[in-house]
């Protein structure tokens, strides 16, 4: 394992007070735990709020999209594991600005177990607060099972929407309804390179040989739908591509946000390569591109790979993806 670090043990945290350094104007934490990370200028009154959380490791999901426009906090885990019940609820009372708190994250079991339990928490202190889960990567399910997908990606998608609609002080029932049609209009698929080391365990969570790779594989290295051979940015795009659109068809005339995703150690030459690919195929069914996303969004460490996300707009959402976010690693 070669790793810029000190003390393995400490990695989220070391990790966690160089962000908060970097960025004190933007972020600080609360109840003297560095993983509760909130919104500098949190609670803002008279706006739902908006949380999330899961495990370090994929930066910057989750933690980085906190700020103006988008989350107001994330309760943050080891690398690859949920935070604690009790850290996500000492986020929730810290960002409650008295409208309600809307969690936002991936479909997780461990997520799901302890954001429960801090909602249950939060309602017996009279927090309202509701939850939709992510499931947006196509590879880990087949539609009839779409209730089981991965939350990957597309999650950025929900964030930007739901925290848009939040900041022009949309209530409860709309920030919640903004997020669940994002997700229900968004659908993501990756491959993956290669594998990943966890810092405290100092060695790869899996093996693929140098001339493979892996089709649909998730974000922890969870088994994709296909291992082969190394294939061309061009079938690779294209494979994938046509996993979404048989998921979620698109028309001519429709438009669409794009979202290449490098996994953490793919250069963005190779993301633009592949999006040259999502391009032409877009523009040869007549769907136009609204906006596209192209970088580190959420990441697996140090795996070499890359996801696909398509976000189908509307004349709703469009304005929401468009409105204004100033967070640490988003800016709109």
């Amino acid at each position: 394992m070669k790793k810029i670090l000190n003390d393995p043990k400490r990695f989220v945290d070391e990790m966690l007070e160089g962000l908060y350094a970097a960025h004190p104007g933007m972020l600080g934490y609360t109840g003297g735990d560095l993983r509760c990370l909130v919104r500098a200028d949190a609670p803002v009154q008279g706006k739902v709020a908006l949380a999330t959380g899961g495990g370090s490791g994929h930066l910057p999901v989750f933690l980085g999209y906190v700020g103006r426009g988008m989350l107001d906090g994330c309760a943050i885990g080891d690398v690859f594991q949920s935070p604690s019940a009790d850290q996500m609820l000492a986020v929730t009372r810290q960002i409650h600005g008295g409208k309600g708190v809307l969690y936002i994250y991936g479909n997780y079991g461990g997520d799901i177990m302890n954001f429960d339990m801090a909602t249950e928490m939060a309602s017996m202190e009279d927090i309202e607060v509701r939850t939709v889960l992510v499931k947006d990567d196509v590879a880990s399910a087949p539609a009839e099972r779409a209730e089981t997908r991965r939350g990957v990606a597309g999650m950025v998608f929900a964030f930007k929407t739901a925290g848009a609609k939040a900041d022009q002080g949309g209530s409860l029932d709309e920030v919640e309804a903004v997020a669940q049609r994002t997700l229900a209009n968004t659908r993501t698929m990756g491959v993956a390179l290669g594998p990943c080391i966890l810092p405290t365990v100092g060695k790869p969570g899996f093996t693929l040989g140098e001339d493979e790779m892996e089709l649909g594989m998730g974000i922890h290295g969870e088994p994709g739908v296909r291992r082969g051979k190394l294939e061309t940015a061009d079938q690779i795009a294209e494979q994938i591509l046509a996993t979404i659109t048989a998921d979620m068809p698109l028309n001519s005339g429709d438009r669409v946000a794009v979202m290449v995703n490098g996994l953490g150690a793919t250069p963005l030459e190779e993301l633009y390569i592949l999006y040259r690919r999502v391009h032409q195929l877009l523009a040869d069914q007549g769907v136009s591109i609204h906006r596209p996303f192209i970088g580190e969004f959420a990441t697996s460490m140090e795996m070499p790979g890359a996801s696909i996300t398509l976000f189908k707009l509307d004349d709703e959402l469009i304005p929401l993806l468009d409105h204004p976010a100033h967070t640490p690693f988003f800016r709109v």
